[in-house]
């Protein structure tokens, strides 16, 4: 049975030891969903908000949220990201969010695209409140990974 990484033999939280993983190549996608009223969607698509461009400034919230996941989350290592790129487009229903990071290191990414996404869907909120408080955010998940010991992972639809 597969146990929590992060939590010793005594039930202690615990960073995991990397020592004696390899570098490789490792990548994960990950997305989100901001979902919100059609004068909101109708207002991103006319590029009327107050506050500026919500895609773009939400686009760059999330490659400096990724640059700093390990800053956020406890026990995440600090990694050495070779890319994070970060994409949303607006849809009939809101907005959706796409995160993608990379690196060579001894752990994986995944927790940078997460935090990509939801740093981005957490601005396009904060962009957008003044015209719709009842904005929400759902669906953060991985998409894919790849590299690593326990091998790549993509999800099914």
């Amino acid at each position: 049975m597969k146990q929590l990484s992060h939590i010793d033999n005594e039930g202690r939280a615990v960073m995991v030891d990397t020592s004696e993983k390899g570098v490789t190549a490792r990548r994960a996608v990950a997305s989100a969903k901001v979902r919100m009223s059609s004068e909101t969607v109708g207002r991103l698509r006319e590029h009327q908000n107050p506050k500026g461009d919500p895609l773009e400034t939400a686009r760059l919230a999330g490659i400096m949220a990724a640059k700093r996941t390990a800053d956020l989350i406890p026990l995440c290592h600090p990694l050495p990201l070779t890319h994070v790129d970060v994409r949303a487009k607006v849809t009939d229903e809101g907005v959706e969010v796409e995160g993608e990071a990379s690196t060579n290191a001894q752990t994986g990414v995944e927790m940078e695209a997460l935090t990509a996404v939801t740093v981005a869907a957490l601005t396009i909120y904060d962009m957008c409140k003044a015209i719709d408080k009842s904005i929400t955010i759902t669906e953060i998940r991985l998409e894919s990974k790849t590299g690593g010991k326990s091998g790549d992972y993509w999800r099914q639809p």
